[in-house]
């Protein structure tokens, strides 16, 4: 039988402005001082500020019940740690915050509304998360609705058996949208969610070494995102391996449906992705091994000191996609009215990597690709550039993470990968495109069964 600890009991009340927060919060540290059981928001819109999530304590949403962000930030902690990325100070507060707790969750049929168009307030620069949950295990959060956070909705740090259900994600209102990000976790299970935002929708990142990512396992779940569906690294100084991914749909991705980026020196591999049906997604699969370092620049880790070397990326499988544009993917397509995501030169499968550091064991099996096509050959710059290894050339132009924003084959741009294998690969063009058809350049290639 649960225990029960009902946060009207100790004078919440849900009246949609009052402030609940002291409220809520007596009510979660009284059921983690007497062993546990669950907090219940019911009936009614319960406002609050930073809450602090205790081990053994559950908090229930129920369907007739919101739990809504305070519109001022002076209501949310300094002390709920930081976002790890250099330029993003401006995310460092969340809405809910849990640090070394154990057994641990929400869940209900309610909602959680981070009140995304208040933020930032005038005069301050933060944006809080929704969640954010450091050192944590044992996490369940499942079947809410998480809507309109201000910043990213979910942000798992250096946690172990995280089970996410049945989440309905939208994250459409600023910029950071992010879904579901974990970073240094471990024995996750990503289910049954629909996740839409301005940012990535889910990503698997790797800070630090001490924690390595694995064990990760995303099923039966719906994307749509102005940037990535699913991206793996960027943030990889440890390593990413043993990812399962399949049974999903991705709609109108303006970038990538799966993107991998090996940048920080750690490793990822093990990766296999089956069973994907996507619609407009620019680039149906994107991958990158390099290096790279801006320690004042979009996407550099707070753990990264220096310039790291390469890293490697193998072992990777994608099977059994159907990726298909329609005449939208016509369009030149931007966030927030400015800046440009996508636009048909940008479309196509790519990977690249510096020469001495290629990417290893690629298989791609039954894949079936209809892009926009309708590109002119004076549309793409004639040189194409190669990735550098930064050690060495240093603050030279080159390929890398953002750069460069086309592709010089209408369906296929793949360099230097060793043990690459092509098998019931089909390409279709809805408009006749002028770039080379396919582009497979200082790859060793074991197998290639490719129709035009």
């Amino acid at each position: 039988m649960k225990t029960y600890y009902n946060a009207k009991d100790f004078g919440a009340k849900a009246d949609g402005v009052t402030k609940d927060t002291k409220a809520i919060q007596e009510a979660i540290n009284l059921c983690n001082k007497q062993g546990g059981g669950t907090v219940l928001l019911e009936e009614g819109t319960f406002v609050s500020g930073t809450l602090y999530l205790r081990s053994n304590v559950y908090i229930e949403i129920a369907v007739s019940a919101k739990l809504l962000a305070s519109p001022n930030i002076e209501d949310y902690g300094a002390d709920t740690h930081y976002n790890r990325y250099r330029n993003e100070k401006n995310m460092d507060r969340c809405f809910i915050y849990a640090q070394e707790a154990k057994n641990i969750g929400l869940y209900g049929h309610g909602e959680i509304n981070g009140n995304a168009e208040v933020f930032p307030n005038e005069g301050s620069i933060y944006r809080p998360m929704m969640i954010r949950l450091l050192r944590c295990s044992h996490i369940h959060i499942s079947d809410l609705k998480l809507y309109d956070s201000a910043a990213w909705t979910i942000a798992f740090l250096d946690s172990s058996y995280i089970w996410t259900e049945g989440l309905d994600i939208c994250n459409e209102k600023r910029y950071n949208g992010d879904g579901l990000d974990f970073d240094g976790c471990s024995h996750v299970f990503v289910n049954n969610c629909r996740i839409k935002g301005t940012d990535d929708n889910l990503c698997l990142q790797a800070s630090s070494k001490e924690y390595p990512v694995k064990n990760i396992h995303i099923s039966n779940c719906e994307f749509t995102s102005i940037c990535a569906a699913i991206r793996i690294g960027l943030k990889s100084i440890g390593s990413i391996s043993e990812v399962t991914i399949h049974n999903c749909t991705m709609y109108n991705v303006w970038r990538e449906g799966i993107k991998l980026e090996c940048t920080e020196g750690g490793n990822i591999s093990d990766i296999m992705v089956s069973n994907i049906v996507m619609r407009n997604v620019r680039r149906p699969i994107y991958a990158i091994l390099n290096n790279r370092f801006l320690p004042d620049g979009l996407g550099s880790s707070v753990e990264l000191m220096d310039m790291p070397d390469i890293g490697t990326m193998k072992r990777i499988l994608f099977s059994n996609i159907f990726a298909t544009d329609d005449e939208e993917m016509k369009e030149t397509h931007l966030r927030f009215h400015k800046d440009i995501m996508g636009s048909p030169r940008f479309n196509g499968i790519r990977m690249d990597a510096e020469d001495n550091h290629p990417i290893e064991q690629v298989m791609i099996d039954h894949l079936v690709y209809t892009t926009i096509g309708g590109v002119k050959r004076e549309e793409i710059p004639e040189e194409y550039p190669e990735v550098l290894d930064q050690k060495i050339h240093l603050g030279i132009s080159c390929s890398e993470n953002y750069f460069p924003d086309w592709s010089r084959a209408t369906f296929m741009d793949i360099r230097n990968v060793r043990g690459l294998s092509l098998k019931s690969v089909q390409f279709h063009a809805m408009h006749p495109d002028e770039r080379e058809a396919v582009v497979l350049e200082k790859c060793s290639v074991l197998y290639k069964e490719i129709t035009i």
